[in-house]
């Protein structure tokens, strides 16, 4: 079982609280991403949340190892248009969150540097692809839908399926109409 604590700092903390995580033992990086808050309409932006484990956890006071992992979870509001700190110099495994975050939302991360030189690129999108699709506000195109070849209502048939020999039967618990006062 896991448990997590959860720490919300400023965006100036950001790298700060992210590096404390990893010197404290949270040496594991697990995930980064976002969460479109941009309705929120007394801070509009993306919470942007690190989440990181501490395989070996021990006793504060006996010392002993204790079963479980132990999570932190960390995260911070980046106003729209906005960039936060790259923490790819502390866990060189947020490089791949970082892009996928930026392309999806349009978040910066200023100081990105997963060793390639290149810098914030596309990873997931198609080239040419414009929009950030994981925000609120992109316009999902209409695709045209056609009818299911051979989709019928229900109790809609062909002509040719009805027989008239075929007696209709009533449906369990509905009375035969022969039966009742006339």
């Amino acid at each position: 079982m896991s448990t997590d604590e959860l720490h919300v700092v400023a965006l100036e903390e950001w790298h700060e609280a992210v590096s404390a995580a990893q010197a404290t033992g949270f040496t594991f990086f697990d995930w980064l991403s976002a969460v479109d808050r941009t309705y929120d309409t007394a801070a509009p932006g993306y919470d942007v949340v690190l989440r990181a484990l501490a395989l070996q956890r021990r006793d504060s006071v006996t010392g002993d190892q204790l079963a479980g992992l132990h999570g932190i979870r960390i995260t911070t509001r980046v106003p729209e248009g906005g960039a936060l700190a790259s923490v790819t110099d502390v866990y060189a495994g947020a490089a791949w969150h970082e892009r996928e975050t930026h392309e999806m939302f349009g978040i910066g991360f200023d100081g990105f540097d997963d060793g390639s030189g290149e810098g914030l690129r596309p990873l997931l999108l198609p080239e040419g692809f414009e929009g950030t699709p994981l925000r609120k506000s992109f316009v999902l195109a209409a695709r045209a839908s056609k009818q299911w070849p051979g989709g019928k209502e229900p109790g809609e048939g062909h002509d040719s399926a009805k027989s008239p020999s075929r007696r209709r039967v009533q449906a369990p618990g509905v009375p035969d109409t022969t039966w009742g006062p006339r």
